[in-house]
């Protein structure tokens, strides 16, 4: 009897008072695990801009899916790049991708593979550097570690793509430092330049971890000097069209000499080469890869160019030319930098990223692609600006 009254004493026990708290402590963490993201992603500014970046990725890749060659190209079959860039905007999607996918990647990177020279290069008919730098990034967004050897064979071409015109000489020639096309293409240039030190760069643990650090390596210093003969800085750039006019100054040209801008006669009588969007961007980013301190001289007055002359209408200098490259190496860089704003001389904030994701989603096609009317550099190809615009989202979606 006592027995029972015990038992049933514990019963109520349990229902009128135990369970109760243990059910307040379960929810009390649920909503600790729960609610603190939550509450986080509410003060996100950019939330709502987000979730619509992620919804045009979705979009944009789900167009070039259906884009797609027999071979397991994109495009124009002549430049791999075009492939490239395609598989690498599918691997970086932060969305849950279409079970077809995977077997498209697979097929685009076995394409780019057979492509592979005996000299480690990854192209067909031209283009070399450039072509092998953006099929390195593809292969290696793949994590696969069976890429690895084909990886580090491009890689090795690439390293041996810097240029020494004066053989041996230090940097006696303007090109010197540099990488270029390859090729008939023989000088080098900004474009190609930070394309080899990307792939470098975002290579050089693979090497390690894969006994090849023995193979030939980069001169980095040369490559910085380069880099800063492409610049308006006469602090930095011993050439001498090299200005520091208010509107050119820490902006990057094409190469030593030449500018796709055009040319701009001073006051002075000398004739400066205008500074342009599109290769400020690359020489920011050339300059991280090279790890300069942020408050270099050349760093800084890259950003503060970048600042006055910041847009997502136009590339400024060259107006609607190279508008969806200047958008992917613009968030590449300023990513890179760990920058959210750009500040100008008066002290005005650019939120860039609020910026530039406002103008992709907006200009989206219905079909989910991006078109450029102007097209130079191959931009009326909308499979190869809608994967500069894509792999631009994703850059900003990773910061967000």
């Amino acid at each position: 009897m006592k027995a029972k009254c015990d038992m049933g004493f514990f019963l109520k026990y349990l229902a009128n008072f135990l369970l109760p708290r243990v059910l307040d402590i379960c929810i009390i963490g649920v909503a600790l695990i729960f609610t603190t993201p939550l509450h986080a992603e509410k003060n996100n500014p950019h939330l709502s801009l987000k979730l619509e970046v992620k919804r045009s990725i979705k979009l944009g890749n789900n167009y070039l899916l259906g884009q797609g060659n027999e071979n397991g190209s994109w495009s124009d079959d002549k430049h791999p790049a075009i492939t490239a860039l395609v598989l690498t905007a599918f691997q970086r999607d932060p969305n849950s991708r279409p079970g077809d996918t995977q077997g498209a990647i697979d097929k685009g990177l076995n394409w780019l593979l057979s492509l592979q020279k005996p000299d480690g290069g990854i192209y067909t008919e031209g283009l070399a550097n450039y072509n092998t730098a953006t099929s390195i990034m593809a292969l290696l967004a793949s994590g696969h570690e069976d890429y690895a050897p084909a990886i580090l064979r491009a890689r090795s071409f690439l390293v041996g793509q810097q240029t020494d015109w004066g053989k041996g000489n230090e940097d006696d020639n303007p090109y010197d430092g540099g990488v270029g096309y390859g090729g008939t293409y023989k000088h080098s240039d900004m474009s190609n330049t930070h394309l080899a030190l990307e792939a470098i760069y975002h290579t050089r643990q693979l090497a390690l971890d894969n006994g090849a650090e023995g193979q030939s390596t980069l001169d980095w210093e040369s490559a910085l000097t380069f880099i800063s003969r492409c610049q308006n800085l006469t602090e930095t750039n011993d050439q001498e069209w090299a200005t520091d006019d208010p509107e050119e100054k820490g902006g990057f040209v094409y190469f030593p000499s030449s500018s796709k801008a055009g040319e701009k006669p001073l006051k002075d009588g000398k004739t400066a080469l205008r500074s342009y969007g599109s290769m400020t961007y690359a020489g920011l980013l050339s300059l991280i890869y090279v790890e300069l301190d942020a408050d270099d001289p050349r760093v800084t007055a890259a950003l503060a160019w970048l600042a006055e002359n910041f847009s997502v209408e136009d590339n400024p200098g060259l107006e609607k030319q190279g508008l969806f490259y200047y958008y992917q190496v613009m968030a590449k860089s300023l990513a890179a930098s760990g920058r959210h704003t750009l500040t100008t001389a008066e002290g005005k904030e650019i939120d860039w990223r609020m910026e530039l994701g406002k103008k992709l989603v907006s200009t989206q096609g219905a079909d989910g692609s991006w078109k450029n009317e102007t097209s130079r550099w191959w931009e009326n190809d909308p499979i190869l600006t809608t994967a500069y615009a894509v792999l631009a989202l994703e850059q900003l979606y990773a910061t967000m």
